[in-house]
């Protein structure tokens, strides 16, 4: 397999993005999501991120998306507005290649470019070493673990908070946000 290309997510992506995110909610843990969203639910996230001026990327080989990553606002409230939650999916057979570390990389410097201070992400399943040690390699600290908050395929599930500062320094004034 070659090294697939990561940009921007277009329309033309989304039923892609749909299918991969689909196979997550009804086989895996690291979605909380028991119903697949269909794809006009899919483009609502794409267009959320898009007014937000956040990115909303696509991994991609051969016209193939592989995988795919975005962020959107964390919370509505004003004083949370320099802070996102993001979200990183890849399809199986493209798993444990590097691709997500990549994709992860090319979402946090996209969103540096954005002004965002603080990227939240909510991993699901304490279990999902894979994605925990790829949040660790990109610069993400654990937070906090809810622990049971789940119940997804008669299971009892946690959630993971992991966090990373683009700004470390909390004596400095936000820059123009997003």
């Amino acid at each position: 397999m070659t090294i697939p290309r990561i940009r921007p997510a277009a329309e033309a992506d989304l039923e892609a993005v749909r299918r991969i995110y689909e196979h997550e909610v009804l086989n895996g843990t690291a979605s909380f999501e028991i119903d697949p969203p269909d794809l006009e639910s899919i483009r609502e996230r794409w267009r959320r991120a898009g007014q937000a001026g956040l990115p909303f990327l696509v991994a991609h080989e051969d016209n193939e998306v592989v995988a795919f990553a975005y962020a959107l606002p964390y919370r509505p409230r004003p004083a949370y507005r320099f802070t996102v939650e993001h979200s990183i999916y890849v399809a199986p057979p493209w798993r444990r290649q590097g691709i997500g570390k990549r994709l992860l990389d090319c979402l946090v410097e996209a969103l540096e470019l954005c002004g965002v201070r603080e990227i939240v992400g909510i991993i699901g399943d304490s279990a999902n070493r894979a994605s925990l040690l790829a949040h660790e390699r990109a610069g993400f600290r654990q937070v906090g673990t809810l622990q049971n908050v789940g119940w997804k395929f008669d299971r009892w599930l946690d959630t993971v908070i992991v966090q990373r500062s683009l700004e470390p320094d909390t004596r400095k004034p936000p820059k123009a946000g997003p």
